[in-house]
Parts: C-alpha cells; structure tokens; sequence
C-alpha cells in the first residue's frame, strides 16, 4: 500500500508540473498575442495595408514639338498593340507563332518578347507588336481562343508625321537604357516601355517634354497581381516646345535636297533663327520611336551618303571660295588694301620654287576687290594673304563665326578649324609656311567650316557687322525648365560698315554682274535681288596615273574623291533679310550644284515671308512646277557653260581642275 502511495504521489507531483507548464506556456502565448494584437496592433496593421495596398507610377503623355506657327512635328497618337501575360499561356512559344501567322511578326520581335518575359515576372504583360491597324486588331480578336494570354491595349505612341524632313534637328525617343536609369533619379525611366529623347530636341528638352508622373493606388494580392484601383492622380503633361523652323520651308528644302548628300540652312539675319536646317539624305525617326532590328541599324551606318549625321551641324568642309570674303575684309579692315588696288592675274601666283595656280588657267588680268570676288580670282587673294598674314586672317574669321562652336541648342556641333602659327606648332610640331596661308586664303588646306558657320558668317556680313547667334527654340533651358527666349541684343563685330558695304557689293555682282560666277542662279523679281558667292571644296586632286589612264574631269572619279560644290548668300540683297548657306557633297562646282539649289529655296523663303503682302506672280511659280532634273539641270549648265565664255574664247578651268 506504501508503494501505491508513493506512486500516487509522484502522478500527481508531474501532473501539477505538466499542467503548470501548460499553463506557463499558454500564458506566455497570450501574453505575446496580446502584445502583439493589442499593444502592436497599429504597426502590424499598417504593414499589412502596404502589402496590400500599391503606389504605381502613371507616364505622363509627352509634350508636343510644334514649329514657329504651331504646326506639330513631334506628337502622341494612339497606339493600339498586343500584350501578352506569359503565366496565362499554355506554351509561349506556341502562342507567338500562331499570333506570326496572324499578324506579321519578325524573328527580332519574337526573341524581343521572349527577353523581355525571361526578365520579368510572369504576370507582367510585355508588348508582342505595337500600332496594330483596325484590321489587325479584328483578326487577333476574332482568334482569341487560339491565343491565350494575349490582348489588346490602347496607348500612346510617339509619332513624328514628317518623317524624315525634320529628323536631325527633333531626333527621336527610344526605350531606356541601363546606362540611362544609372545616370537619372527619375522613377519613371523603371517603367516597362517608357521613352526618353536620344537625340536632336528630344534629347536636348527631355525634362520638360516628359511632364510630371501621376499615381495610382490600388489593390493586390499576395503575389501582386491587382485587384482593382482605389485612387488615381494624374500628373502633368509635358511641355510644349516650340521652334523657330518654318516647316512649310524646311519641307520645301528637304524635297529640294532630294537623293543628294547634302546640307542647307536658312537663318533670319537680324535675330539669327532657323527658318530651315535640313541634312539629306536622313531617316525615319518612327523607325526609332518603334524600335529598329540590327539589320535596319545596319543598313543606316553603312550607307555612305551618312543619313544618321547632321551634316548642316557636325558635316566640316573646306569652305573654299566662299572665305574669301573673309580675307577680303581683314585686307580692307588692315589698310593693307584698298577697294581700287588691283592685282595681276596671269593664272599663277610664283612663291619661291611653286606656282599656285588660278582656277582660270590663262588668268583674270587686273583684279580689284570686287572683281575678284565676282569673279573668284584665286590669284588676287593669294597676294593679299601673302601681304596681311595668316593671323589677320583668322581674327576677322573667328568674328565673322568660324572655327568655334555656336552653342546652338542641338548636341553634335562641330567646331570647325581656322589654323593659325600657334595651332599647327601646338598641333603637328611644325612651323608655318607661307605657302599655307596662301592656301588658305581661297579656303583650302587645314580651313574647315560647317554649313551652320557660313550661313552665320553670311548673316553678319548682310546685316552690317552684328554678332548674330543662331537660334532654333523660341524657348531657353534655365535650371532644368523652359522659359521664354529673351528678345536678342547683338553686339556688334567692330567691322567697319565700309569695308562691309563693299564686300556686299562684289557679293552682289557674282549674281549679278556680267562675269558673275553665279549669274545663272540670280534672282530679279518685283525690285529683289540676291547677292551671294560661289564655292568649290576641293577632296582631292586628280593624280598622275588617273591622268594617264584617262580621267580628265573631276565628275570622272569615283563619287567619294569628287569636289564638294557651296553656295552662300542673302536677300533681299536692298534689304537683307535672310541668310543662306549649301553644300552638296561630292558634286562638282559651286555654281553648278549649290546655287541654283539656294536660288530655288530664297525663291520659296520670299513667297512664305509674312511681311510680304502679294508675293508675284514669280515667285509662286517655283512652287507650282516641281525641281528641274538632274539631266535637266546638265543641259541647263551646258548652255550656261557656252555663255560664259569671255570675249577671248575661254570660260573654264584647266580640265580636271577646280571649277567655281
């Protein structure tokens, strides 16, 4: 019975101990419930609400690019296009190409999609073909129960209804890259398919042309799939930029350029804006807005006419005969040289044991200032350079905007070169020559220009010696936002309005006098008048073994090696108004290529000019009848060839030599 007692005892001594625990425990238990369900019960239930309620970040539409009298060239259009939601597809890859069947669907989209899914997490829809016409979209509909996980979705797109005529100076959007979302703090470059400006003003404006992002609460569940929105913000659009350009001219320009490698630009001579800055060929900025396949990228690199460069802006180019006004200014500017002082053409200038030829190989005779600019004579500013130095020559160039950037509002500018003795000691280690500047004074050697340079060049010479700047926005970037360009206040150049109205005087007989190289291009409408000058860029000379196997002619060498022809003026050349500058690549002489291409577009500047109350009869015409063609345009020179002969039988250039 002892025994039995004790056992009983020690039942019921772990009873009490098992029970106490239990209850030790659950006590502890409710002791940690009631903490954590009444004393922390705010904190938790706030982090319960983050995990169930999101913030998402809503794109704002872009804002429109429009030019001076609001015309858009850079806007959003709806853009219809077909997602897929991969965890809602039985087999992705089985799916994308029923859709190919469907709807045209490259190879490059194909692997496009499936990156960008591998990336991302199942629910997300990614985008399988964007801009889907009406018919497009009935047919993916029609087939829906053949393409799970696939639908349609309305967005917006950018769209530049121009194409190509304006693509260098709006650029493009494209999708954000890793580089850019390093580079920003801007939380909407995270979103799928977001676009940001890559170059041109869409680069350039990007901040204000974004706008502000917007936000939208809403409800997930606990793999943060959405349920549905609870609250929505919209943020503000982006701004509207507006340009200076002229896109019924710019059009006008771009058509006229046409399948030439080429560059023209047109500047307002009193406030420096851009009417027109076109660069032909060009591309297709929708093409980027869209995305481009390898092959479409490739085939813009390659192409040897440079659609991707901005030829007017970042294209450098001897400027040949058109520095000479450069030159002529620094002689009169140094009273080294007056108007009247002539110099002696006999087709070469001997410097020591070299002769620098003319481009008239039996010589212009006596040349003045004027003469000498009408008619292009090389040797004349060979002596006045040989007189005045190189130096001179580059202070009145670096005045009149050359060689150094003109900070205009578009990235790729190009600098230029006006060589000086200090440039080519610190540059290539070796001394100046005289023969150099020699060179030089007709626009060859180290001289580069770009097409941008020499209309501000002739803007300044036409508007009486101001130091107007070149402008392509009527708004300005101040501390990351737009405001209104200030009304411009030019300083002037400290040229004399003397040795400028002289200048403008022999520019004007180039057009316009009887030896004129441009005369052919002049024009002589209601009282207007142009004045301008001739250019030829030489690329390289005809060598000794073409020469003996037959190439005689500069258009008989292969496209690349062929001179570059230029063309600068202003008009009207009584009032000036409007400055011009034209290079075409590879073309041959100035006056045959570039200065019936300017004389056609000042015609068209002219009749858009608002001051003009009735435009005549003539100057609509060039807009009634298309561009002459290039065997057109041949027959045309031909003639004006034969009437160009002198009274002495010549009118040309040795063969194969530089023409003007």
């Amino acid at each position: 019975m002892q025994k039995d007692g004790d056992r009983s005892k020690v039942f019921t001594r772990r009873v009490v101990l098992l029970a106490g625990g239990k209850a030790l425990l659950v006590t502890l238990l409710g002791a940690r419930m009631y903490y954590l369900q009444v004393m922390e019960a705010e904190k938790y239930r706030t982090l319960a609400e983050e995990n169930r309620i999101n913030m998402r970040l809503i794109p704002p539409p872009r804002g429109r690019i429009v030019d001076r009298h609001g015309v858009p060239l850079a806007v959003n259009r709806q853009n219809f296009r077909a997602l897929v939601i991969a965890e809602r597809t039985r087999d992705l890859e089985q799916t994308l190409a029923t859709f190919g069947r469907l709807v045209p669907l490259t190879d490059y989209d194909r692997q496009r999609v499936i990156k960008e899914i591998k990336r991302r997490r199942s629910f997300v829809p990614v985008a399988v073909r964007e801009n889907l016409t009406w018919e497009q979209m009935a047919i993916v509909q029609v087939h829906a129960p053949d393409l799970p996980g696939v639908s349609i979705d309305e967005g917006l797109t950018r769209d530049y209804p121009y194409a190509d005529m304006a693509s260098h100076i709006l650029g493009y959007v494209a999708s954000v890259s890793e580089e850019d979302i390093d580079a920003g703090n801007d939380p909407l470059l995270q979103l799928p398919d977001f676009r940001i400006g890559k170059a041109g003003i869409e680069k350039v404006y990007d901040l204000p042309l974004r706008g502000t992002s917007g936000t939208s609460q809403v409800e997930v569940n606990a793999v943060g799939r959405m349920i549905r929105e609870l609250r929505r913000e919209d943020g503000e659009p982006g701004h509207e930029v507006q340009l200076t350009l002229d896109m019924r001219l710019q059009d006008y320009v771009s058509r006229r350029l046409g399948d030439e490698s080429a560059a023209c630009v047109v500047m307002d001579v009193h406030t420096g804006e851009l009417l027109a800055m076109s660069s032909m060929p060009a591309y297709d900025p929708n093409a980027f807005a869209r995305g481009l396949s390898n092959a479409e990228w490739g085939e813009l690199a390659g192409n040897p006419r440079a659609p991707l460069r901005n030829k007017a802006l970042a294209g450098q180019y001897s400027p040949g005969s058109t520095f000479k006004m450069v030159v002529a200014l620094a002689a009169l500017e140094s009273g080294i040289m007056t108007p009247e002082q002539t110099v002696y053409c006999p087709g070469f200038l001997q410097l020591g044991n070299h002769r620098f030829h003319c481009w008239k190989r039996w010589g212009h005779g006596h040349m003045n200032l004027t003469s000498a600019i009408e008619q292009s004579c090389d040797v004349y500013f060979y002596e006045v350079s040989r007189r005045i130095g190189i130096e001179r020559i580059a202070e009145m160039a670096n005045r009149l905007g050359l060689g150094a950037p003109l900070n205009i509002e578009l990235p790729g500018e190009a600098a230029g070169l006006i060589p000086t003795k200090a440039w080519k000691s610190a540059t290539l280690g070796q001394p100046w020559v005289q023969g150099e500047t020699l060179v030089a004074s007709i626009g060859q050697g180290y001289v580069l220009a770009t097409p941008l340079q020499l209309a501000v060049m002739t803007a300044r010479i036409a508007n009486d010696g101001l130091a107007v700047r070149p402008t392509l926005s009527r708004q300005a970037m101040v501390d990351g936002s737009l405001q209104e360009q200030p009304t411009p206040a030019f300083e002037t150049l400290g040229i004399s309005r003397s040795s400028l109205a002289v200048v403008r005087n022999a520019m004007w007989r180039v057009l316009n006098g009887n030896r004129g190289t441009a005369r052919a291009s002049a024009i002589d409408l209601d009282g207007i008048t142009m004045a301008g000058k001739t250019g030829t860029s030489q690329v390289r000379r005809i060598s000794m073994q073409e020469r003996q196997s037959g190439v005689r002619g500069n258009d008989e060498l292969p496209w690349k090696y062929r001179d570059h022809a230029l063309f600068v003026a202003y008009a009207p050349a009584e009032a000036p108004r409007y400055a011009i500058s034209v290079i075409v690549e590879h073309a041959g002489g100035g006056s045959r290529y570039a200065a019936p291409i300017a004389h056609d577009v000042m015609m068209e500047t002219l009749r858009l000019d608002p001051s003009r109350r009735r435009a005549p009869e003539e100057l609509a015409a060039i807009v009634d009848n298309p561009p002459p063609t290039p065997a057109e345009r041949q027959a045309a020179e031909a003639n004006a060839d034969g009437a160009a002969a002198g009274p002495d039988g010549g009118g040309g250039a040795p063969t194969g030599e530089r023409t003007e």
